[in-house]
This record gives structure tokens, sequence and C-alpha cells, in this order.
């Protein structure tokens, strides 16, 4: 890497910092978290040394990884109600369609009956005679065999009539099995889907309890620390020469996604949410793509297991990156080794480093 692409890197991260500082809800209440160091002053008597916590007292960074496990597991709680609402929506709509043609069916099976019954009422005033009988009182042979090419011409359509009456009614029971099938698949995802929708609520609810017990000032800190441990896993991250090489472009699909994207920069977390006034975080790259045209799938996981792979150095903005073992979380890579995403409930989207949590893969909506 040239030095004026280190300088980049290097001012895109101070700049993302600089940002994460300035947007963090503990400003307001005038905490300083970087402030220069002040001339020294005179030497005074040393302090007492500071009480050390009680047996079994929290630290505030135990708590702050155990909020953190907490919103871990809500996240993947949330994708599988997100994956559970999906398809159920999707045999929602099968049904539907299984159902219209069953209505078609109904209505085929009733015009092949009519017909069926026309011609059988047309043999019938004819008389029935076998055709050697028709011949015989024939007066005009022509006649008679002109007769006879259109009553095989109407015994092969019967025949062929009652061929499609057997495939119709094979396809009306078709349909109700698939129904009966979808039914019972339906069923089992709404079942999932209140399950997750439980486990999400208690894993959030344990967690801001947890943090509805610290102080005002603890709370800030607690930003504060998470702010620092994103900037470490960053920081190492960019060390590792992970962006040496990604200098990819952005198509023009792309540039529409990211700035959706970062359009939303401020709106609330909120787990199940699409927008357009709160997302959670496959929420926001779904809507995002949409937006762009390209339709991908709602959830990280299956973002990840249905979109095309891309290697790190081959990444440009847009791309989504897959964070966790689990694939619980994504991400929008928007260029200089950043990301845009709607972290945890209680969080807005916001800018973070690519490199802030632990990367999967990375995937490509527009390959």
């Amino acid at each position: 890497m040239g030095a004026a692409r280190q300088w980049r890197g290097a001012s895109s991260l101070v700049l993302l910092c600089t940002m994460a500082i300035l947007t963090a809800p503990g400003l307001a209440t005038g905490i300083a978290y970087a402030a220069p160091a002040a001339p020294a002053a005179p030497a005074a008597p040393a302090a007492p040394a500071a009480p050390l916590p009680e047996p079994g007292v929290k630290s505030l960074e135990q708590v702050r990884k155990e909020i953190e496990d907490l919103y871990r597991q809500a996240g993947t709680a949330t994708d599988a109600y997100n994956l559970a609402e999906a398809e159920t929506k999707a045999q929602s709509d099968k049904i539907v369609e299984i159902a219209r043609l069953v209505v078609a069916g109904k209505e085929k099976i009733a015009d092949l009956k009519n017909r069926a019954g026309a011609a059988a009422r047309a043999q019938y005033r004819s008389g029935g005679m076998p055709p050697g009988a028709q011949l015989a009182l024939s007066n005009d042979p022509n006649h008679y065999l002109d007769g006879a090419g259109r009553l095989r011409q109407g015994e092969k359509a019967a025949s062929n009539m009652l061929s499609e009456l057997d495939r119709t009614q094979a396809d009306l029971e078709r349909y109700a099995q698939e129904a009966s099938d979808r039914w019972a698949i339906l069923e089992a995802n709404r079942v999932k889907s209140e399950d997750s929708k439980k486990q999400v609520e208690e894993k959030i609810k344990a967690a801001e309890e947890l943090e509805s017990k610290l102080e005002a000032e603890e709370k800030a800190r607690l930003i504060q620390l998470e702010q620092e441990a994103q900037y470490k896993a960053q920081t190492a991250w960019l060390s590792t020469g992970a962006m040496k090489d990604v200098n990819g472009a952005a198509t023009e699909a792309g540039k529409r996604a990211v700035q959706f994207a970062t359009a939303q920069i401020g709106k609330p977390y909120k787990w199940g949410a699409v927008g357009p006034s709160s997302f959670d975080c496959s929420g926001l790259t779904s809507q995002a793509w949409l937006a762009a045209g390209r339709g991908i799938p709602r959830t990280s996981q299956e973002q990840l297991r249905l979109l095309p792979k891309v290697a790190l150095k081959d990444m440009r903005p847009g791309d989504l990156i897959i964070y966790f073992d689990d694939a619980t979380h994504v991400g929008m890579y928007v260029g200089d080794g950043a990301m845009v995403h709607a972290p945890r409930p209680g969080r807005n989207v916001t800018l973070a480093g690519a490199g802030s949590m632990p990367i999967k893969a990375v995937v490509r909506p527009d390959a």
C-alpha cells in the first residue's frame, strides 16, 4: 500500500472513531472520553488505594460482556424469528396459489362434464345405430362415410375429454395433498416463530434489566467500553493487512444500496423491523438492496447461504459482511474499511469499522 493510501486508511479510521465519540449518548452528560493530558501538577500526598471489589461483584467490563452476550443470543433468536416469518409468508402465498388452482380445476371439470353430457345427448338423438345399419339405410354412401369420419372424430374427442377429466381430477387430489402439507409447514413455522419471539424478548429484557441497574456515569462508561472494544478489534484487523488490496469500485446498484443504508443512520434498531422508521441488521441490508432494485433474502443466515461469496480482497461498496460463526449479524461495506449496520437494541444505525466484529464471509447481492 502507498503512503497516500495508508494516510487515507488511517484518516478513515480516525474519522470513524471521532464520529462514534461525537454521536455517543454520553457526550450530552459532559463526560470527556479522550481529553488531552493536563500539565503535570505539583506532587501531592498519595491517595489511599482504591478498595478491591467485593467478592462476587462484577466489574463494568464483565457487565459489558454479559450484556453483549445476551444481545448476541437475542440476535440469534431474531434471525430464527425472521426466517420463520419469511417461510410462513411463503407458505401462505403458496396456499393461496393452490386455492386458485383448485378453483380453476373445479371449473374445468364442470366444463368437461357439460361437454361429455352434450356428446352423450347427441349420440342418443342419432339413435345410437351401429355403423352397418346406418350404411344400409343411407341413400348416399358418401354421406355415410362423411358421417362415419365425424363419428370417429367425435369418439376420439370424447376419449380425450375423459382422459383430460381424469388428469384434472388427479390434479385436484394432488393440490389437496399439497395444501395439507403446506398447512402443516405453516403451523410448524408459526410455532417456531412464537418460540423465537419469546426467546428474543427474554434475552432483551434480561440485558435491559442488567443495564438499568447501572448509574448514569456507569452507562456512559459502558458506551465508552463498547467503543474501545470495537476500536481495538478494528485496529487489530487493519494491522493484519486485511485492507491492503481492497480497492473495488461500487456498481451503480451498489451505490444506490449504500446511499439507502447510510441515509438510515440515526434510526433505532428494532428486532424484526424492515423500516421505514427502524431496522434490525438484516432488515437494513435487505431493504437497502431492495431499494437498489435487487431482492435478496431477509435474514443474515440466508444471505450467507444463497448469495455468492467473494474474497475479502475483492470486496467493494455494497457488499454484505456476515459476522460471527453462526452468521447472526450483517453489515454493508461502504468503503475505506467502514461498514454501516444496525447494531442491537438500544443502539441506532451507525457507521463502524468493518473489522470491529469477527468476519465470517463477504457476499455480493449483485454478482
